[in-house]
């Protein structure tokens, strides 16, 4: 049975986005430089007898400054002692480079902020103090960030990190760099850009390489607050989630042998008979992930209105795992359903209480290949793919620490195999 108009996008999505307009939680690693705006010229310095400048930019008293371009501080003729950088009284983190001449910002500059920034060098002769306050433009327009992952929920092994934007976005590689993603075990993966997306203009998906590890807590921070997303578009807020990978789930559901296999944690653990899309509505094939739940659903159709039990949602135009009490002769033998997973009564009800959100399910044996964006589709493609949609180019590497971008070639070569661990390359395509 299929839903033959099913609801948009679940509206009741935890999503939540932490608005901090006016703190200096700010965004993306960046590049040294001058600000624009208002007076905001090459910097501001000052020395003394002590044979050493100092430079800080942006300048004392400007007004429009570029918060994308950060805070740069800079010695000439000794090296800086400390560097001290706050905007409504929160501390700005920032790093030093290896000769101690230059530090900059680790982040971007909130839009619409008052900064102060203190710097101390010491020369040949002696020591030197500079101080520079000033403000950041205010943006003609922002850009909001959401995410889908709710507060302390968990997720399935397959689940991306997925954020939607409601503005355009064009300069992917800054946004990317602004995104910070904390694990309790390492992880390697990457973002990828979709575009377009039914509930904003466009999404980005961070997924690993492989499945996540079961049992995983994951902290994403979004620093966006004045990051240019766009030409003359700023994000405008800080966006943080903390969430879990739950325990490992997966099903493999064969349209021609007519079984559908359950594993949890890495072990087989039950064989279930199954009855997938008869002809002309056949089940496509692809490693989906489980989307929302029912019990029951309102499945309606050309011949029928019926409201079925236990309805696990894995495709937006209505593919679900779920009961079928009224075909239980045929499973197991023959495909007669809509396009759904039939199944037995009882064992729905198993997996339906035992499902969450981001848990893989791979249909196989289907003459019909999936279609990409027709329901969580990351795992369609396989990693080398995968990587052509991100901005950078490059993987991301989580751990305890934070992430840090690396090279692709850096990456060694996953060592997981499918159905358990990643899904198989090219799942999608009709056999």
């Amino acid at each position: 049975m299929r839903a033959l108009a099913p609801p948009a996008r679940r509206r009741h999505w935890l999503v939540i986005v932490a608005v901090c307009s006016s703190l200096a939680l700010v965004t993306t690693a960046c590049s040294g430089g001058g600000s624009g705006g208002g007076k905001n010229g090459s910097g501001s310095s000052g020395q003394t007898g002590s044979g050493v400048q100092v430079s800080i930019t942006p300048t004392n008293g400007s007004r429009s400054a570029a918060p994308d371009q950060g805070i740069t501080v800079t010695a000439t003729g000794g090296k800086l002692t400390s560097v001290s950088a706050t905007g409504s009284g929160d501390q700005i983190t920032g790093a030093m480079n290896t000769a101690g001449t230059v530090w900059h910002s680790t982040w971007t500059l909130a839009v619409s902020q008052s900064y102060t920034v203190t710097a101390k060098a010491s020369g040949p002769n002696g020591s030197v103090s500079k101080t520079s306050s000033f403000t950041t433009l205010t943006p003609s327009q922002t850009s909001t960030t959401q995410i889908y992952e709710g507060a302390g929920a968990t997720y399935g092994v397959g689940m991306p990190i997925i954020l939607y934007f409601n503005t355009p976005v064009t300069n992917k590689a800054a946004v990317e760099r602004a995104l910070q993603i904390t694990t309790s075990k390492p992880v390697v993966g990457a973002w990828y850009w979709d575009d377009p997306c039914n509930m904003a203009k466009v999404c980005a998906y961070f997924r690993p390489q492989s499945y996540w590890p079961a049992n995983t807590q994951v902290t994403f921070t979004g620093h966006l607050n004045g990051v240019q997303v766009a030409p003359g578009i700023y994000g405008d807020h800080t966006l943080t989630q903390s969430f879990t990978i739950g325990s490992s789930l997966i099903v493999v559901a064969s349209t021609t042998s007519h079984q559908m296999q359950l594993y949890q944690n890495g072990s087989l653990i039950d064989t279930w008979p199954i009855s997938t899309g008869r002809p002309g509505d056949n089940t496509p094939n692809g490693t989906y992930l489980t989307i929302d739940k029912g019990n029951p659903v309102d499945m309606k159709g050309p011949g029928y209105n019926i409201k079925v039990p236990w309805s696990v949602r894995f495709t937006w135009s209505g593919d679900y795992l779920h009961d079928a009490y009224w075909s239980v002769g045929e499973q197991g033998f023959t495909n007669v359903s809509h396009g759904c997973v039939n199944m037995p009564p009882a064992d729905a009800e198993i997996y339906y209480k035992m499902e969450i959100p981001g848990d893989p399910v791979t249909v196989t044996g289907s003459p019909k290949a999936g279609i990409f964006d027709n329901g969580w589709t990351m795992w369609f493609l396989p990693w080398t793919k995968y990587l052509q949609g991100s901005g950078t180019g490059d993987a991301v590497e989580a751990g305890p620490a934070g992430s840090t971008f690396v090279s692709p070639s850096a990456v060694p070569a996953s060592t997981a195999t499918a159905p358990l661990g990643t899904a198989d390359p090219g799942n999608w395509s009709a056999s």
